[in-house]
């Protein structure tokens, strides 16, 4: 992929968080819910039971303090033969003091204590789930009333089954609307994103339409669309600005740096003369001018693949190397490359080309005679200018790339201002920009590195 297609980053989107949330907040009511239900369920059966056992003892304690021992034993042996309207099929046992059965259908005497009247679920010799009491009759004599819950446990287990099912087909339920929901706003959202993305990168933007009765989304769109416009009629007037100021300026330059060649024929005088002098400085106005309205015109056109095409880095880098041999051999300085083959972009040859002989023209310019220029050519493509001069300072790294900057060499702070405006860095940055790429200093034990890569 190439700089001008940058690869669009993962993000976590908040509508997917959102559908998250509400799934997880019904799982939990209805979890809560159900233990709710069946922590109910389950204390009114254990006091229905309660009471029920503790009904038939009574009863059955009434008839012993009325009529005897023989007559509860006979009671009791009766009493086995009814069925529960309830559906809990009964059991009894009368024991001696040590747990010795006398009457009933209950084997041996259960985990309870009858002194105490203790009751509660367990389980008989055979197996049998029950919810038992127990009671003392005499010194000698013990009652013990149970009633089994098989019924009232397959109740509990189909409420819970179909407490289930509904709380499962709510929580579906939940989750399909808030997917359909979150999926429309993301969408929606996605739109907003794309046209704001768009104009951020200098193409055609264009918001959704406005949905039925409107919303914040909405709002958002229609505030977009309003910043976009004032946007585009900024830029016009800057531009229209700009060309008026650059033509009103630049004609009278021209035209007074015509009246100067002409009086230096007419009067000629020696080099570095005054005249001479008044027009260097014009055609360094005039260079500040053309620099100012490249880089308006690189930044106005920032992420706008009008008039790019595939480029031959590789060949273009060898081609401005071999320019520029002459010159870091006159200043006294060693040109190195390393320019991997086959690297292309998606550009426009010339400002690539003024991009780069910015970095060499930098490098030259400062770095001291005896030094080495080194420029690197790799996939991706990055492109490197690094050098072992002076280096630029800490204090002035974060505004090297803006307009009118001066980098002060560190070696030479009071020596000979270095010519010019301080304007190519920044346009070697729009350049970068106007192509999807950054510029940005690297790294270095010693000098300058200058970095151009791939916007992330």
């Amino acid at each position: 992929m190439n700089a001008a297609t940058p690869q669009r980053r993962r993000r976590r989107s908040i509508f997917g968080q959102l559908t998250a949330a509400s799934i997880l907040i019904a799982v939990l009511a209805v979890a809560v819910l159900f233990a709710v239900t069946l922590l109910t369920v389950q204390r009114q059966t254990r006091a229905s039971l309660s009471a029920t056992v503790s009904t038939d003892l009574a009863g059955l304690i009434d008839i012993y303090a009325t009529a005897g021992r023989e007559e509860l034993l006979q009671r009791v042996n009766d009493r086995q033969a009814v069925v529960s309207l309830e559906g809990r099929r009964s059991h009894y046992l009368v024991a001696d003091g040590a747990g010795r059965p006398l009457a009933g259908d209950i084997a041996k005497w259960p985990p309870l204590d009858a002194a105490r009247s203790e009751q509660g679920f367990l389980a008989l010799s055979d197996g049998t789930k029950v919810y038992a009491q127990g009671a003392r009759l005499a010194p000698g004599l013990q009652l013990l009333v149970a009633r089994e819950y098989e019924r009232d446990s397959a109740a509990q287990t189909m409420l819970s089954g179909a407490f289930l099912g509904v709380g499962a087909a709510i929580v579906a339920a939940v989750a399909l609307v808030a997917w359909l929901t979150a999926r429309h706003l993301a969408r929606r959202m996605d739109a907003v994103n794309a046209a704001l993305g768009a104009a951020a990168d200098g193409r055609s933007a264009r918001f959704p339409a406005r949905s039925r009765g409107g919303d914040e989304i909405d709002e958002i769109a229609a505030h977009g669309t309003r910043l976009l416009a004032r946007k585009a009629q900024l830029l016009k007037a800057y531009k229209q600005v700009s060309e008026h100021v650059a033509h009103e300026v630049r004609t009278p330059l021209m035209h007074l740096d015509n009246r100067l060649a002409s009086a230096m024929q007419e009067r000629p005088e020696a080099p570095g003369g005054p005249l001479g002098q008044a027009r260097d400085e014009i055609r360094s106005i005039a260079a500040m001018l053309d620099s100012l309205l490249d880089i308006a015109s690189a930044e106005s056109r920032r992420g706008d693949l009008a008039g790019l095409a595939e480029l031959d880095l590789s060949a273009l880098a060898r081609s401005l190397a071999e320019l520029y041999e002459g010159s870091a051999e006159d200043a006294g300085l060693l040109l190195e490359t390393a320019i991997a083959p086959g690297v292309t972009m998606l550009g426009e040859r010339m400002q690539i080309t003024r991009l780069l002989s910015n970095l060499l023209d930098n490098a030259i310019k400062y770095v001291p005679e005896g030094g080495t220029i080194r420029l690197s050519v790799g996939p991706g493509p990055r492109i490197v200018v690094e050098d072992d001069g002076p280096g630029i300072p800490h204090d002035q790294r974060s505004r090297i790339f803006e307009r009118f900057s001066r980098v002060t060499a560190p070696a030479d702070p009071e020596g000979p201002e270095k010519p010019g405006h301080g304007l190519g860095l920044a346009l070697s940055k729009a350049i970068a920009e106007r192509h999807g790429m950054i510029l940005h200093l690297g790294d270095s034990p010693r000098g300058a590195k200058f970095i151009l890569e791939p916007a992330p």
